[in-house]
């Protein structure tokens, strides 16, 4: 990232058009982006300062901007559906990821997840995911170096996060795969005393599963699940509404922290509205 410089030659930019439409570019010298509004050339966008405004050969105006991490997620290439940035903004805050953590993920998918992860951890932290299909893990690095670079604290396992983890006294488990179920012990065994599970999945059976095996383990306390929701409004004048489409259900989320195991069971899930007054299970 050059920021606060004007565009240089080889650098990634968004070009939004008058109508919010997007287009993720690399800039090179005496190349030329092509619309069906029109042509751009490289040349007149580098060496600009971020916010310029470009006109097409047909006369539609484009912003030149450097990607946010959130419009790069959602433009870059990709072979896994990615998650959303409200959820990956959801995920980064519930399970309190900050500078230095380690967190374990699986599975690495085209990279949005642990894009946002290390930018979280920065530099003295570490990222280790697991990913089994080569293809996916391939993709998601050069997701990842094109907006990161190649010096990252990454740790790529392409192995079978179900056979289990081989890491200890992490800071989170973040787990995008179809049965975190299966790997509620292994995560129990992974995390530090305090250390946050998270599974995003994207139906309620699933969720429900995972809800259930964490409430029902003696290591983890406060499980919750909900799903984050994001509507837009249109603002224009006397108009003012909800926006007629949304980016509605997209996954649950589900958290517990790891705590010293107890006697007698698992505790109880995080108490719900209502619900706070209950006595403490015995």
């Amino acid at each position: 990232m050059n920021d606060g410089l004007p565009f240089q030659d080889g650098e990634q930019v968004l070009l939004i058009d008058q109508r919010g439409k997007r287009h993720l570019i690399f800039l090179r010298k005496s190349e030329t982006f092509h619309s069906d509004r029109g042509w751009v050339p490289h040349d007149a966008v580098i060496g600009q300062p971020e916010g310029s405004w470009v006109r097409s050969s047909m006369g539609l105006r484009y912003v030149a901007l450097r990607p946010t991490l959130a419009e790069y997620v959602l433009e870059m290439p990709r072979g896994a559906q990615v998650i959303y940035p409200k959820d990956l903004a959801t995920i980064c805050h519930f399970a309190d990821v900050e500078p230095g953590h380690t967190i374990v993920e699986a599975g690495l998918g085209s990279g949005a997840l642990t894009l946002t992860l290390l930018r979280a951890v920065g530099p003295t932290g570490q990222v280790v995911s697991y990913e089994t299909r080569e293809e996916f893990a391939r993709r998601a690095r050069r997701n990842i170096e094109t907006r990161l670079g190649p010096d990252v604290p990454l740790t790529v396992r392409l192995q079978d996060v179900y056979a289990g983890l081989e890491e200890t006294d992490v800071d989170g488990v973040i787990l995008d795969l179809p049965e975190p179920w299966r790997l509620v012990d292994a995560a129990a065994g992974a995390l530090r005393a305090g250390g946050v599970f998270c599974a995003y999945v994207p139906t309620l059976p699933q969720s429900q599963k995972t809800h259930e095996a964490l409430a029902a383990h003696p290591a983890f306390a406060l499980v919750d699940t909900f799903e984050t929701l994001l509507r837009p409004w249109n603002i224009a004048g006397l108009s003012v509404r909800p926006a007629h489409r949304m980016v509605a259900h997209t996954g649950f989320l589900t958290f517990a922290r790891r705590v010293q195991p107890r006697a007698g069971g698992g505790p109880a899930a995080a108490p719900t509205e209502g619900d706070e007054d209950q006595p403490e299970p015995a």
